[in-house]
This record gives structure tokens, sequence and C-alpha cells, in this order.
């Protein structure tokens, strides 16, 4: 159903695309429930999570980047750029990185965004997208580095369940487009 592609030039990124991509058949339920883990480089069962413990697990997996202590660092400096949807004073170690519109206010902070635009050619593997479903519902993905038959390239996500990679870049309002640097 996909077609392997040699990456974008330029682009330096895959791996994060391969570790996304190595989630599928591990995680193959979604849990959305508030967790206690271990920080830092907390994490709950593998074979469990949400959208955002794609992200989490692949810059872990590819680059030893540790979503959890860069964004409760981050939110503890710059708590008042955060979003605010969830009543809380201060950050939460738990469960601030597991939460899309946080990781787009980090990932904007880092200096990570790119153009959100229509033209799957500016999409490269191990970009990462986050949109909306329906008209509020946050969710995030990574670009694969294999495209569809149809030339789009393919999404690695958990939308509920377990994760998969479907070619859906555009199936849903893109409200984000990241690159890690």
């Amino acid at each position: 159903m996909f077609c392997a592609v040699a990456a974008h030039a330029g682009t330096n990124n895959v791996d994060i695309a391969v570790a996304a991509r190595r989630q599928i058949g591990v995680t193959v339920k979604y849990n959305a429930a508030y967790t206690p883990i271990p920080y830092p480089n907390g994490d709950i069962s593998r074979e469990s999570g949400v959208c955002t413990d794609v992200i989490i697990r692949a810059l872990r997996d590819a680059r030893k980047f540790d979503l959890q202590k860069h964004v409760h660092e981050d939110m503890r400096l710059h708590f008042r750029e955060y979003p605010r949807d969830w009543g809380l004073d201060k950050p939460d170690r738990n469960i601030d990185h597991r939460r899309v519109p946080n990781l787009k206010c980090f990932f904007t902070r880092k200096g990570w965004s790119r153009p959100v635009t229509k033209n799957p050619a500016d999409y490269d593997p191990g970009d990462i997208v986050t949109v909306t479903l329906g008209r509020t519902i946050p969710h995030i993905m990574v670009v694969s580095d294999r495209k569809s038959p149809a030339g789009r390239p393919m999404i690695v996500h958990n939308i509920g369940s377990g994760v998969k990679e479907e070619d859906v870049l555009f199936a849903f309002t893109i409200t984000g487009h990241f690159r890690m640097k």
C-alpha cells in the first residue's frame, strides 16, 4: 500500500520517521488516562499510549531527546506562554509533554516551525504535523519516509487503535508543521 522512497535532499530527520514506524505493532492500544511516570525519561507501557506518545518515543529512540524533560524545563521557565487549557497553576511533568497544544508551543519556541501548505513536497520525513480532528480535538503525527501510491507522504500516528502508518496527511485541518533542527 505504500512505496519506499529516498529521503528529500537535505533531510536529516529520517531517523525520526523510522523510529516512529518501529512503534507499529508495539503500541497497539490507545490510552489517554493520566498516569504518574518517572522523571526524566518517563513513559507509560509501550503497548499503549496516545498520539503524543508516538512523537515522544520517536524523538527519544532516534535522538535521545527527552521531550518530558525539555518541555518540563521550558514550562518551568516560561509557564505563562503555554496554553491554560487544563486550569493548572504550575507545570506537571507527568502529563505536560503528552498534550498536543503544549508540544505545539514548545516546538514553536524551539524555532522548529515550518510553513503549513497543501504541497506534499513540503513535508519531509521526520517532520511533525499537528491537526484538528473535527472542530476542536488536537492531534499530532510524524511524516514517514514512505509515500502512498498517490505520491503523498505517509503518516505515522496513534489515532485510537495503536500506532499505524496511513495516507492521511491532508485528511484533517493542519494546524502546525514542525521540523527538528
